[in-house]
């Protein structure tokens, strides 16, 4: 059963979200130990959670992957997915959220953070997820939740509706009051709380922040409006049945308080869960799924385990899903399901059949990717496209041993299938593997993943910047090749006009050849010399927007070859270019970058400091408190910008650049440039 204000039956799935360090992890750990799936509730910091479980999130203490573990509480089966809360992760949550029942978003009293809250519950909210928000580190706070809570307000565009009010003893947080059940609650170490009388002091605080509570939700139910105004106590009844109406539909996100690292909350916030939160028949709803025997599946997560090969962690939309089903996939067949898993963590045990409802891991799909929806006999409309977002950083990337090439080139591609937000670029221009991804951890943790995981020795390097050169004079120059070694000779005998063209026109290539003094059957191994020559000019860089024109030239009738031609062209160029005035050209990006508006003065400033020129900034459309800066920024100055830029933001500023134009560069960076080029030539 799964209707609007009734308790929802069945198997829910509930994403775990918060920005960075704010106690996701916790959470879930509190609410494994409170469930008894796990005999004692872990922490980050002794590295001993069932979140946070590989080598590199231990390494790192914080989560750098999606973490899925179950909870069996009063009978219902809950499924919680864990989510990474470093905006360089975040892209993970991408293919989880479309097929959770619903979201509990962990946060803390801190300004600081309500940039990275307001990414959060927008993403939310735009994809019409209910949610809660759980204030954690209660233990911790100084001042009131109350006040906390209006500057939260900021980061949410519906009411955050207070559900708990805080008891105090001597400065600290002992306890908590329900304003929907009107009870006191004194917190229990790692066990649940214990109700206790409210105080006279405690009764008034508990009546006005209700009124509060009960006020926000007159506003979409008229009864209890006129029973506000009356003076009428509302019932129990009628409350909680608008809170759960409210609450599903996403017009309010109730907030719960809590400290999760001593299990204080949990209880209360997995009540919410069960009570609250819809189930299955409310999601396919919102993804337009019909409810039927045909098994219908939405890839959350694609993992490469050590032993079992892919894993794809699945919730089961419609249907369900045995060992053999077999499924297809957006384009083609994604696989017969090898073995349906129980997922905890890093661990995944072999089950029975899932039924509609419950999130699996599933064998084998080798087809499968993440975030396709898979069907069985045919395509299924796909719910969802993944739209990964720019690289921001990139590490070119070789194997240290030649034999390690291949196995490499595997692992990359193994690496892309478990994080989409990851890019690999083979560059012909520089022959480099260049690794693309969200920032400087996220690419470490690929690195590591990469010897680690895949047991691959690599090497890294900055990406190389791919200068070009071009001209500013023009020449005429004859270039000449004669050898006569016994047999026949070798002539080429060539006259070329060298001159500079607009910038962005390229490169053109003709010939005014009268009498055939060049044949016509040489003239294209003249072109080809030349276009051999233009990789490398007297730079040492690709040279673009360049005229050359065969004017004049000779042969001879017998040792007049397409080779001898191709070299006297490149003779001719190797002179001539060197005449015409080389200067170094500089790729420069067009660069937007989202930032909250009080950071905007600083981020103009790291764009002046890296030679950057601002075009522009104006709100960004649709985020209340945030701005988009445009500028055109060098390449070369990019590379660790996002390190920068996150520094200045709380850690959620980005960007997106694409290539622009040319620019020349001169003076001491030009020779920098053309030395550090010459060095490793040499």
């Amino acid at each position: 059963m799964d209707n609007q204000n009734g308790r929802v039956s069945g198997p829910r799935c509930v994403a775990l979200l918060g920005p960075f360090a704010s106690g996701k992890t916790s959470v879930l750990e509190g609410i494994l130990a409170r469930t008894g799936a796990v005999s004692r509730q872990g922490t980050v910091a002794e590295k001993n959670t069932v979140g946070d479980g590989s080598p590199e999130a231990r390494a790192h203490q914080m989560s750098v992957e999606v973490n899925v573990a179950d909870a069996d509480f009063m009978g219902d089966t809950l499924t919680f997915v864990d989510c990474p809360g470093s905006v360089e992760f975040s892209f993970e949550a991408e293919g989880v959220l479309p097929g959770v029942d619903f979201a509990v978003v962990v946060a803390e009293a801190d300004e600081k953070k309500i940039p990275a809250l307001q990414v959060i519950l927008r993403n939310l909210e735009e994809k019409g997820i209910p949610r809660a928000l759980f204030l954690n580190k209660v233990d911790k706070a100084e001042g009131s939740v109350r006040q906390a809570l209006e500057a939260l307000q900021r980061a949410s565009s519906v009411p955050l509706v207070l559900r708990h009010i805080p008891i105090w003893a001597n400065g600290v947080v002992e306890g908590f009051i329900d304003l929907a059940l009107e009870r006191a609650h004194v917190y229990r170490e790692h066990a649940p709380s214990e109700v206790i009388d409210l105080s006279d002091d405690d009764k008034a605080r508990e009546a006005d922040a209700r009124f509060k509570m009960l006020e926000t939700l007159a506003d979409y139910d008229d009864q209890l409006m006129e029973e506000l105004l009356e003076e009428i106590e509302p019932s129990r009844e009628r409350v909680f049945q608008d809170l759960v109406q409210e609450t599903r539909s996403g017009a309010i996100c109730p907030v719960l308080i809590g400290a999760a690292e001593h299990g204080h909350g949990i209880g209360r916030l997995l009540k919410l869960i069960r009570h609250e939160a819809p189930g299955i028949e409310t999601t396919r709803e919102r993804l337009g799924i019909e409810a039927g025997d045909t098994p219908v599946v939405q890839v959350m997560k694609t993992m490469h385990t050590a032993h079992g090969g892919k894993l794809s962690i699945c919730r089961v939309l419609a249907g369900s899903v045995d060992d053999g089903t077999e499924f297809v996939g957006p384009e083609e067949a994604a696989g017969r399901v090898s073995g349906v898993f129980r997922i905890t963590g890093q661990q995944a045990a072999k089950r029975d059949a899932a039924a509609a409802g419950e999130t699996v891991g599933l064998g084998k799909l080798e087809g499968a990717a993440t975030g396709d929806t898979l069907g069985v006999g045919g395509a299924v409309d796909q719910l969802i496209e993944l739209t990964p977002p720019d690289p921001v950083m990139g590490a070119a990337v070789s194997s240290s041993e030649r034999k390690d090439e291949v196995k490499l080139s595997s692992a990359l591609t193994k690496a892309r299938e478990e994080d989409p937000s990851l890019r690999i670029i083979h560059n012909q221009d520089t022959g480099q593997t260049v690794l693309e991804g969200q920032g400087e951890m996220h690419l470490r943790v690929a690195l590591e993943r990469l010897t680690g995981k895949y047991g691959i020795a690599v090497k890294t390097e900055e990406p190389t910047i791919p200068y070009k050169e071009s001209i500013r004079g023009s020449t005429t120059i004859r270039g000449r090749h004669k050898k006569q070694s016994g047999g026949h000779g070798q002539f080429g005998d060539v006259v070329l006009d060298i001159k500079p063209l607009p910038r962005g026109t390229g490169f053109q290539f003709a010939d005014t050849i009268t009498g055939g003094v060049v044949p016509k059957n040489y003239i294209p191994s003249v072109e080809g010399g030349v276009t051999e020559y233009l990789a490398k000019g007297p730079l040492g860089f690709p040279v673009v927007d360049v005229s050359v024109t065969l004017t004049d030239g000779s042969y001879h009738s017998v040792d007049s070859s397409d080779q001898a031609f191709r070299t006297a062209a490149q003779i001719g160029m190797r002179e001539g270019m060197p005449q015409c005035k080389p200067v170094l050209l500089e790729p420069v990006l067009k660069v937007e970058l989202h930032v909250p508006s009080e950071a905007t003065p600083r981020v103009n400033g790291i764009v002046s400091q890296r030679r950057g020129q601002i075009l522009g900034f104006d709100a960004r459309d649709g985020w209340n408190g945030w701005d988009t800066v445009e500028a055109m920024i060098p390449q070369s100055e990019i590379r660790d910008l996002i390190v920068e830029l996150r520094s200045a933001t709380a850690g959620v500023g980005t960007f997106s650049s694409s290539f622009d134009h040319l620019a020349e560069l001169s003076g001491k960076l030009a020779d920098q440039v053309v030395e550090q080029a010459g060095q490793k030539a040499a």
